[in-house]
């Protein structure tokens, strides 16, 4: 299953002009995504308000992550706040990785943005969760904060943000969106030693975990004849033909 370390801001002195801080916000945003990642078979580990910006980084350099991403809001330089809008999605240039999630992610937020014509794909090496990530990386500015329109866009619109950025990483890992659901609980049904639990809705695909005949599982979600499920602290796709709900 693909795997992302999902960084949401940790600047608690950038503040918005109608109340609150860029990192509360942004770890509203993530709080928002997080289903959505779950819902569609993708995990995350993700930093806390308690780490900066370079602990996050070195957080995820330590493990093996398919994609670093940075949820932060912008501000505009001196002499112009409050006067700038738009979105800006970093990516690190040489990164066909990065410039394709990148890409991908603008042209998903392009949608849901009053402005689409403000929404840009930029290359940057100036940004440390940009340059510095192991992973290919992608870091969007989610508007201004010190603009009172965007910043009341923001906040009106984390949930459709949060499903906009989901579906691009749907796109970029190869999986199909799906929206969240109730959690159902379920049992390996086989006739043999054990079920495959694999990272994409395809028998070919690669094993993750082995559940033997008569363990338990958490269903997720449903693609086809899949079930997204959780076992033993792994998410992965299990073939529905042998998984019976209780």
């Amino acid at each position: 299953m693909p795997i992302i370390y999902l960084s949401p801001s940790t600047q608690q002195n950038n503040y918005y002009v109608n109340g609150g801080t860029e990192e509360e916000w942004m770890n509203r945003l993530a709080d928002a995504l997080e289903p959505y990642l779950t819902a569609s078979g993708i995990r995350y580990v993700r930093n806390t308000p308690e780490m900066t910006a370079s602990s996050s980084i070195r957080a995820s350099n330590q493990g093996r992550y398919d994609l670093h991403l940075a949820l932060h809001s912008n501000a505009a330089p001196e002499g112009l706040y409050g006067q700038k809008r738009g979105i800006i999605v970093f990516y690190y240039p040489g990164s066909s990785r990065g410039q394709t999630a990148a890409e991908l992610v603008t042209d998903g937020l392009k949608e849901i943005y009053p402005l689409p014509n403000n929404v840009r794909a930029e290359p940057s090496t100036s940004i440390g969760e940009v340059r510095q990530p192991k992973a290919p990386s992608v870091f969007i500015e989610l508007g201004y904060h010190d603009n009172r329109d965007d910043a009341v866009w923001i906040k009106n619109n984390l949930d459709a943000a949060a499903r906009s950025i989901a579906l691009s990483l749907t796109e970029y890992f190869g999986v199909p969106f799906l929206t969240p659901r109730a959690y159902q609980n379920a049992v390996v049904d086989v006739n043999w030693g054990s079920l495959n639990i694999r990272d994409k809705p395809d028998p070919a695909s690669y094993v993750v975990a082995r559940a033997p005949d008569g363990a338990r599982l958490t269903v997720i979600n449903q693609y086809k004849n899949w079930y997204v499920v959780r076992y033993d602290g792994i998410v992965g796709w299990a073939n529905a033909d042998f998984v019976t709900l209780v």
